[in-house]
Order: structure tokens, then C-alpha cells, then sequence
């Protein structure tokens, strides 16, 4: 078990990536995060999905330059990896206890408290979708605003349980074997850019292909139990208290479950974008179709890219500072049915 929050980070500095990277033992054991950009503004925190860390899963989005400058002028960026996913990091012992979901959901505000965070957005990608709206949900106060991407909210059906004991099996007997590779890139990426036999992988899914490589397959396998055990949210989703922006790949296998999520979300502060031709990884595969949406979402809190705006957004978010009418869906400019924000590209 992890000392508690208020115990002394290590602090490891990413010189490549630009950030700074600080190892947090939790009371649920230690946790990584990589911090970018100035403390004094808004928190963001992101969370990925399985067998990703924050440069696999959320590079493309801030690599792409106006949605860079949206966020990292507006937030201080706290990138949370599931327990062994960060950069370099060990096998988990064996004897260490699989987290439940309910644990991961606490490492998170474990980490607010460390870093002294009363309240943040969140931004995560599946499988960290569903940690933080599990958050959300038990720290409702905590949470100013939700971003999320594919996301899970209800228990596994028997088909994705079934898919996601087979691929535990093989990580936990052979390791990040082709087999799961291949089983990981479906869940990430669309046909499009996962290439055939005439047409070849795009660089964003050969780069993946790249990073399992470094990945330790037993911590791997650790977040997809978590996951494979997670309990259904729909009730609570009732109970949340901030907007919620969701996006989904028209392609992802998750697709039906984000339109579920959106169906039980007060419609007054839910809105959900349809990504055509996009598997569930849109931060990757499309990071710029997030760019208008999440613009309109965030000005409902007084936020905007720097040509829009010279004010630097040092005041804490509040959302007893924002106006009622900018908490309706029209506001964000967005329908609350799916909409495309891309064509389909003729062949």
C-alpha cells in the first residue's frame, strides 16, 4: 500500500517532451504525472486508455497547433498515467493488489490533493474516460467540466468481457504478443489508417505499433482487469453537476456507448460530436475535429485562444461565474444529436 498523498514526490525531468514529470505515491500506491505550463492557471487533468501513456494517446491533439494553443494557453496540464504506463517504468510486483476502478478513480484525487487542486477539468480517452467520470461522479464538486473521448460508462457487455479476458490471458502468458497488438489497434484506429494489404499503416498506427514494444505486458494487463471489472455508471450519471462534452470516432467499437452516455446526461449540459471516418482514438487519428467544439465549450467558461483573447486565465474556473445561458448545448454552437464535423473522402 502507498504512503499517503501528502508524502514527497520524485521529480524526473522529459527534456523531449517539454514537461516535467513527477512520481506520486498515492494511498492506492504511486502514481505518475506530467505537468506542462503555468501553475497559476486552470487545471487540466488527462487520463488515456489502455497499454497508452500521455505522449501515445495525447500527442496529436496538443502537437496540433490551434488546438496547443487553446489549452496550454488556458491550462496547467496534468497528464496522469495508469499505474505502470508512465515512460520507463518497472513491472508492477505481483504481490501488489490489482486497483478497482473505485481505487483509480481516488489515485486521481490523491493527486489533486497533492498538488493542492481544488477543482479541474478532465480530459480522458476510453478507458481513462471512464476513470474520470468515475470521478466526477464521486467527487462532483471536484470537477468543473468533463472532455471525453469514446467513452465507457456502463459494466462490460458479455462480447467485451469475453474479448478482454482472452487478450488478459495472453498478455499474462506471452506478453504484448502480435495478437494483442493487433487486438489494440482495432480498438484504437479506424480501418482507414490501420492500412491493408494494398494499402500500408500510417505512421500515427506504426508508431503505436512502435511503443508497445516498451511496454511492461503484466501492467498492462493489470488496467485491462480494472477495466474488465468496472461496474455501470448510468445512475450516477444523473448526478453530475458540469458540462460534458463527448466526442466519438464514427467507427470506434464504443460508439454506441458514448450515445448511451449522452442519452443519460442532463441534456441541458451534454453535447456529443460524431468524428466521421475515425476510430476511437480522435486525439490521434483526428485530433483538429476536436478544435471548434472544444472551443465553443470552453468559452462558456470565458476561455479562448490567444488571438481571441489577451487576458491570461490566471482566475480559478467557477461555474457560479458563468452566465445560465452559456450552459445550454446551443451555446457551445453544438447539436445534441451526432453531428459529422468531416466528410467522407472520396476514393
Amino acid at each position: 500500500m502507498g504512503e499517503s498523498s501528502s508524502s514527497v514526490s520524485l521529480d524526473v525531468e522529459r527534456i523531449s517532451f517539454g514537461g516535467k514529470e513527477h512520481h506520486i505515491h498515492t494511498h492506492h500506491g504511486p502514481v505518475s504525472v506530467a505537468i506542462y505550463g503555468d501553475h497559476d492557471k486552470p487545471a487540466l487533468i488527462t487520463y488515456p486508455d489502455i497499454a497508452l501513456n500521455y505522449m501515445s494517446c495525447f500527442q496529436g491533439l496538443f502537437f496540433c497547433p490551434e488546438a496547443a494553443s487553446l489549452l496550454l494557453h488556458n491550462f496547467c496540464v496534468y497528464h496522469i498515467s495508469p499505474p505502470g504506463h508512465e515512460l520507463g517504468a518497472a513491472p508492477i510486483s505481483p504481490n501488489v493488489p490489482v486497483l478497482t476502478v473505485d481505487e483509480l478513480a481516488d489515485q486521481v484525487a490523491d493527486v489533486l490533493d497533492f498538488f493542492g487542486l481544488s477543482s479541474v477539468m478532465c480530459m480522458g480517452v476510453t478507458a481513462g474516460a471512464y476513470i474520470l467520470t468515475h470521478f466526477a461522479t464521486k467527487y462532483r464538486e471536484r470537477v468543473l467540466g468533463l472532455i471525453l473521448i469514446s467513452p465507457l460508462c456502463k459494466a462490460p457487455s458479455w462480447t467485451e468481457w469475453f474479448y478482454n479476458k482472452v487478450m488478459s490471458n495472453l498478455l499474462y502468458y506471452y506478453g504484448m504478443c502480435s495478437v494483442v497488438k493487433e487486438y489494440l489497434l482495432q480498438r484504437f484506429f479506424s480501418k482507414e489508417v490501420r492500412g491493408s494489404s494494398q494499402v500500408p499503416e500510417s505512421d500515427i498506427v506504426q508508431a503505436c505499433r512502435t511503443l508497445f514494444e516498451e511496454k511492461q505486458s503484466t501492467n498492462v494487463w493489470r488496467f485491462l482487469q480494472s477495466i474488465n471489472w468496472r461496474h455501470d455508471l448510468t445512475e450516477s450519471l444523473k448526478l453530475l453537476e458540469c458540462r460534458t462534452l463527448i466526442f466519438v470516432g464514427e467507427n470506434s467499437a464504443f460508439h454506441s456507448e458514448a450515445v448511451h452516455m449522452t442519452s443519460k446526461i442532463d441534456r441541458r449540459y451534454c453535447a456529443l460530436v460524431e468524428v466521421q471516418a475515425c476510430g476511437s482514438l480522435v486525439t490521434e487519428e483526428q485530433p483538429h475535429a476536436m478544435l471548434i467544439p472544444m472551443e465553443y465549450f470552453l468559452m462558456g467558461y470565458g476561455l479562448y485562444r490567444p488571438s481571441q483573447l489577451g487576458l491570461s486565465p490566471r482566475s480559478p474556473l467557477s461555474p457560479s461565474c458563468i452566465s445560465p445561458e452559456l450552459l445550454s448545448p446551443e451555446s457551445m454552437g453544438i447539436k445534441l444529436k451526432p453531428i459529422k464535423t468531416r466528410i467522407s473522402v472520396e476514393v
